[in-house]
């Protein structure tokens, strides 16, 4: 399934428990296992303080009454759902939990309520609960176990939610339909054999929902499901086509659909529910249409385009067919997109290379765009990040790639070391979008940074989405060593000092041109890596299996393990010569530990360099600051060792 990110901090607290008190390092916490990892230094949090404090802020949904909303954002150890009552007002903390909140909506009519989503540890068995502003009580419910619950669909009414949950076997995402206010209301209204089914959107009288079917990034079908009855029936043929959003028209006759159907790129469109037939609304505009919504009056459609990686905000009205782009948004990447009841108001989020996530309005009858929270960047002037370019190269067979290039700046002298930082997915794709903490490698010690997209990323059609499926893995592959070769042809960039690194399938990827290209790259880091498409696809959680195959391929078919074998980092592990770190949550539901483990047992027999960084309480990723200063503090150590043969003290950082 695809998720959304759609990305989180206490500080540090540098006591004597934390410290050695003699020596002055900086301990890892008890929920943190190491290995090779030298003591750092207190100087090293000092050194990149200004660079760790910084915190996004994120658009979560309006209350339906009033013009207030929900965002999430940190201010403690982990991102919790806070209130906003007016552009720049104060963000008032809801939830205090030790878990990061993975989402959270207002019931819809009066607001009295609102539904979050809560995992523990990144374990990803996400359950939903209910707060109530009456009281502030948290209510569960869902079932609390190892099922995985989410992708809440409001009805029109806003008594029922309906949502998705694996709790009958842990592999099917099964259809359930609930008043929140009442728990005991729950009850599963479709059983269906699959991870990838979601509730999307209900019609306008609650009669039916819309269902998606996810098989791939290009397969999806969507079917009309009688809430009633149980009854479902297709409404898209199973081809290769995919959808990937859906929402009833006001009249109920119409579906409006993001969809690849007979076009390289998703548009927008509908479908006529009496005729199952799609008309396009954006045939016009040769970019993925992102994400849209519908206002509650079904006038005026919003929808986001993602054009060379840069969000551009569109208005549709449904009665002319007629599309005219936003004037005054903000340059950068958008999320979260969401209309007011009020029918003339949308939130969103967006964040660019110079500013972290914040939240703005838009209102339509006034065309004035309203910024509501100004997110710390932590000491940072946002005006003197980097802004990347847009590079482009030739892979080894005369396709096409592209990436975003962040120089470092021009007070550095000499030709600069590089670091390539690979996205994952593999369906993902590098935006000009904020990098945080990465500025610190730029800034402070001279590294520019490279964000390719090989082949397999989204945004440039569903053909290059194909290409690196099946035994076609190792074209992305070599599509970074072709940007080795763009990096040797660039005068200002050293091609004798690049390290790689990226996480999840990018972790994948840094293993893998770790083994094809060791000769040409100082150090790598993996971050939540696959060894092996065998044994991850055997150990990665039931819900998620099916779908992975359609991507990696079938290890139950004895060639594509074969070829499997052929191409796992591990069984290559041999030719990596260089420094490596490996980085893994503890709780990983999708690449589970034990790819880290057995890459690091092996690597270890190269006699070169292994670090390895564990967190008991993190899953795909790390999400708490404690945890994840501690990862940035030692790659930095990392960093400064192997790539720039530096001094790993950090007292007075040498600018070569």
């Amino acid at each position: 399934m695809c998720h959304r990110l759609l990305p989180i901090t206490a500080l540090v607290t540098l006591t004597a428990a934390a410290l050695g008190a003699q020596n002055q390092t900086i301990a890892p916490t008890p929920n943190l296992v190491v290995d090779g990892i030298p003591a750092i230094p207190v100087s090293v949090a000092d050194e990149v303080r200004r660079y760790t404090e910084g915190r996004p802020a994120r658009f979560a949904g309006w209350h339906p009454v009033r013009r207030e909303m929900l965002i999430s954002t940190r201010f403690g150890n982990t991102a919790q759902v806070h209130s906003v009552k007016m552009p720049g007002g104060a963000r008032t903390q809801l939830t205090f939990f030790n878990e990061p909140i993975g989402g959270a909506s207002f019931e819809p009519v009066e607001g009295r309520y609102f539904v979050f989503a809560k995992d523990v540890g990144g374990n990803e068995f996400t359950q939903l609960y209910r707060h109530d502003f009456a009281d502030g009580r948290v209510t569960l419910l869902t079932d609390g176990g190892r099922s995985q619950n989410g992708d809440v669909a409001w009805s029109t009414k806003g008594d029922r939610l309906a949502y998705g949950s694996t709790r009958r076997n842990g592999a099917d995402r099964d259809i359930y339909v609930m008043n929140p206010a009442d728990p005991k209301s729950d009850a599963q209204v479709l059983q269906v054999q699959g991870g990838g089914w979601q509730a999307t959107d209900w019609s306008p009288d609650d009669r039916q929902l819309l269902v998606t079917e996810f098989t791939s990034i290009t397969k999806s079908t969507l079917w009309i499901l009688d809430v009633a009855s149980g009854q479902k029936a297709p409404l898209t043929n199973p081809t290769e086509e995919a959808y990937f959003d859906g929402v009833f028209s006001a009249d109920g006759r119409d579906v409006y659909v993001i969809t690849d159907k007979d076009s390289e790129f998703q548009r927008l469109g509908y479908i006529d529910l009496a005729t199952k037939q799609l008309t396009p609304l954006t045939a016009d505009l040769k970019w993925d249409v992102e994400g849209f919504d519908l206002s509650p009056d079904g006038k005026t459609l919003a929808f986001a385009v993602n054009e060379a990686g840069v969000s551009k905000l569109y208005l549709f009205d449904t009665a002319s067919r007629k599309a005219w782009p936003i004037p005054g948004i903000p340059n950068g990447v958008l999320g979260a997109l969401a209309w007011h009841r009020n029918n003339r108001e949308l939130g969103f989020s967006m964040n660019s290379a110079r500013s972290a996530s914040d939240v703005y309005s838009f209102d339509t009858s006034t065309s004035q765009v309203t910024r509501w929270t100004e997110s710390e960047l932590g000491g940072l002037v946002g005006s003197e990040l980097a802004e990347p370019e847009l590079i482009r190269w030739k892979s080894f067979d005369g396709l096409d790639i592209s990436g975003f290039y962040y120089r470092a700046p021009s007070r550095f002298a000499g030709k600069r070391p590089v670091i390539v930082d690979i996205h994952g997915g593999p369906e993902g794709q590098s935006r000009p979008a904020f990098i945080g903490r990465n500025n610190y490698f730029l800034n402070e010690l001279g590294v520019s940074i490279i964000y390719p997209n090989a082949r397999g990323s989204t945004g440039f059609g569903k053909k290059f989405v194909g290409l690196d499926n099946g035994m076609k893995r190792e074209d992305s592959v070599k599509d970074i060593g072709a940007l080795l070769d763009w990096i040797a042809s660039r005068p200002e960039l050293d091609a004798s000092r690049v390290m790689v690194t990226g996480g999840s399938y990018g972790g994948y990827m840094t293993l893998a041109v770790s083994t094809m290209y060791s000769n040409r790259l100082r150090a790598a880091v993996d971050v939540v890596g696959i060894s092996n498409f065998n044994t991850f696809l055997k150990n990665t959680e039931s819900y998620r299996r099916d779908l992975r195959r359609v991507e990696y391929g079938d290890e139950r078919d004895p060639k594509m393990s074969e070829f499997f074998e052929q191409i796992a980092p591990i069984n290559k592990a041999q030719h990596i010569a260089h420094p490596l770190f490996v980085i893994q949550g503890g709780n990983d539901p999708r690449v589970p530990l034990s790819e880290a483990e057995r890459m690091v047992e092996r690597v270890k027999q190269n006699q070169k360099p292994v670090w390895y960084l564990m967190a008991k309480d993190e899953g795909h990723g790390f999400a708490k600051k404690s945890n994840v200063d501690f990862q940035f503090y030692a790659t930095v150590m990392f960093v400064r060792r192997y790539l720039l043969d530096q001094d790993v003290t950090l007292s007075n950082p040498s600018r070569q």
